[in-house]
């Protein structure tokens, strides 16, 4: 179980986040949303091991996080995406998740005698399959629709084996379809006993997906619940579903 108790971070006289506390349990899938700057990024982040916290504790199945790089995260089985995809542009799709399995292997890099191509190729087009890439297995990472490199992503992520997935923005530059398609699979990834904890601004994203959505305004948490329980909350309707018909903007530029 991920654990996050008074969370606090501070960038100089900021406040970006101020004792915001939740829980993550084996199976769930759980929404973090706010307006710009509510501080639903930087707690992401906290959580990641982008940044230092300024107070609070996080752990993840008892062990304490912080102070731990992201590399040590993942090996304890948290794994993460980001909101911009980042793969590996000059290796092709099959290639990107056999250097990750290798890298969760302990082998850091493949030698001249042990190409990469013979490297974990049955379980990495298992998870091709599983993230809808089999057919592109031979494509370039480079020459991906953008939809496709989320999808990419996301499989990298999984070949860690990870039990608590972080997921920024999944569904960010996504059209419609793409979206929703890709969120039930990150739904069927809690059904299969994974945590999921992942931030988002499309609500169509959130509603129907999430088991419970975490709302922050003000680096505070304002509400918590199931999707339609949110909704009805009158904080969160005037301060952020209101907006845009209900579709908040990403948080861009600074601290969020």
């Amino acid at each position: 179980m991920l654990q996050v108790r008074q969370l606090v971070k501070h960038f100089g006289g900021l406040r970006a986040v101020d004792g915001v506390s939740f829980e993550v349990g084996p199976g769930q899938c759980v929404a973090l949303i706010g307006p710009n700057g509510a501080g639903k990024s930087t707690t992401f982040a906290c959580i990641a091991g982008q940044y230092p916290l300024t107070g609070g504790d996080i752990a993840w199945n008892g062990q304490a996080l912080q102070g731990l790089s992201p590399q040590a995260r993942l090996r304890l089985g948290v794994a993460r995406t980001f909101q911009v995809a980042q793969v590996f542009e000059a290796l092709t799709v099959l290639q990107n998740v056999q250097l990750a399995i290798q890298a969760r292997l302990g082998q850091r890099a493949v030698s001249a005698f042990r190409r990469l191509d013979s490297q974990s190729r049955e379980p990495a087009l298992a998870l091709l399959e599983q993230t809808g890439l089999q057919a592109l297995a031979e494509q370039d990472a480079l020459s991906l629709p953008y939809g496709a490199k989320k999808r990419l992503e996301l499989a990298l992520a999984l070949a860690a084996r990870p039990r608590l997935l972080l997921l920024d923005e999944p569904a960010a530059g996504l059209a419609g379809p793409e979206r929703a398609e890709l969120m039930q699979l990150v739904k069927r990834l809690a059904g299969q006993g994974m945590a999921v904890l992942y931030t988002e601004h499309n609500m169509d994203a959130v509603a129907g997906v999430a088991d419970r959505v975490l709302v922050l305004i003000e680096g505070r948490l304002a509400a918590q619940g199931s999707f339609d329980e949110i909704s009805r909350d009158a904080v969160v309707r005037s301060r952020y579903l209101g907006q845009a018909g209900g579709e908040a903007g990403s948080e861009g530029g600074g601290h969020a």
